[in-house]
């Protein structure tokens, strides 16, 4: 692992991802293109489906391989398989009741877990020690060593109703590391849908599920509080479209219906983009998603390919009249 991140001639951007399950294609399709438009990524941070292709973009920039691998990576996921029931889960008729029942959800997430473990792997990373700023970069000065990581995902701790930001908090429980793939299967596990993933500490077991629930969109995570200029800009990619353009009016009708459409609705936040501030709005990628469930493990080859399309072209967009000298003018609380 080279331990330096690839910037030769390429221009510093923290990076933050929204989660919203299998429409986190789309970010792949963002991140490519601000890849090819000559940014580098030093810190980059998700939840849900954001902390899966960030923990990939972490990966590939600390082994210093290309972007361009991203897409090839995550394609190589097979979203059927998110599905695995375990073995209560595959008796006929009762089977996903009792899964449920027993383990606090239909489905193990064992496969993701073990996807990232390989993928990352072959990069060098297996716990967030590896993905640590090395002595003497700008971020790592002054900073405590769980706060170097160029990879901060988040989880909502149901045990102690808060969000973990890991690596950072991991001190609170008791833990000096842990397997990115392990913290990413947490950020991803969707209430009932995935079980959630019980962490030991001192005080007992935790348990860490959806980031999503207590922030799908942390974009604030890597800005300044010294009051001093931002040293590069935070880009956050969220999975929906820009304000004040009206989402997709859906019909929803009958129990399952409802309860999935309120899962959506809660883990992909759709509405928060109306009450946001103008300068997190610019700083923003806008994709549009609309016509896909964060659920829809089923997704075929068409649906993935225009979520990435859609992706790189709001990235695309974003671009054309991002103005960062302007951006800090106008914004105080700078972020970086």
């Amino acid at each position: 692992m080279s331990g330096v991140w690839p910037t030769v001639g390429k221009v510093n951007a923290d990076l933050v991802l929204e989660g919203g399950g299998v429409k986190g294609i789309g970010l792949v399709g963002a991140v490519t293109a601000l890849d090819e438009a000559g940014y580098a990524f030093p810190r980059v941070a998700g939840s849900s489906a954001g902390a899966i292709v960030a923990a990939l973009v972490a990966g590939l920039q600390s082994a210093g391989e290309p972007l361009d691998r991203l897409g090839d990576i995550v394609r190589s996921l097979d979203y059927r398989r998110f599905r695995d029931p375990g073995g209560l889960g595959h008796l006929p008729l009762v089977g996903r009741a009792l899964s449920l029942l027993a383990h606090d959800g239909l489905y193990e997430g064992r496969y993701l877990e073990q996807f990232l473990t390989g993928a990352l792997g072959e990069l060098g990373v297996r716990t967030f020690a590896d993905l640590h700023l090395p002595d003497g970069h700008a971020l790592a000065e002054g900073q405590a060593p769980g706060r170097r990581s160029r990879l901060v995902v988040t989880v909502s701790d149901l045990s102690r109703q808060r969000l973990a930001r890991l690596p950072w908090d991991l001190p609170l429980y008791g833990v000096d590391d842990l397997p990115v793939a392990r913290a990413v299967r947490a950020s991803a596990a969707i209430p009932f849908f995935f079980r959630p993933v019980r962490q030991p500490t001192p005080g007992g077991q935790a348990t860490w599920v959806d980031g999503g629930l207590l922030s799908n969109f942390p974009v604030e995570l890597f800005d300044r509080g010294d009051g001093l200029e931002p040293r590069w800009p935070t880009f956050g990619v969220r999975l929906t479209t820009r304000p004040p353009t009206p989402p997709v009016t859906r019909e929803v009708k009958g129990p399952v219906a409802i309860g999935l459409a309120a899962l959506d609705t809660l883990l992909t936040d759709q509405g928060s983009a109306y009450l946001e501030g103008a300068c997190t709005v610019e700083r923003t990628v806008f994709v549009p998603t609309s016509g896909v469930s964060i659920v829809d493990f089923d997704v075929d080859a068409a649906t993935t390919g225009r979520l990435y399309a859609s992706g790189r072209a709001a990235a695309e967009e974003f671009l054309t009249t991002w103005d960062f000298p302007g951006h800090v003018a106008r914004c105080r609380r700078a972020p970086g």
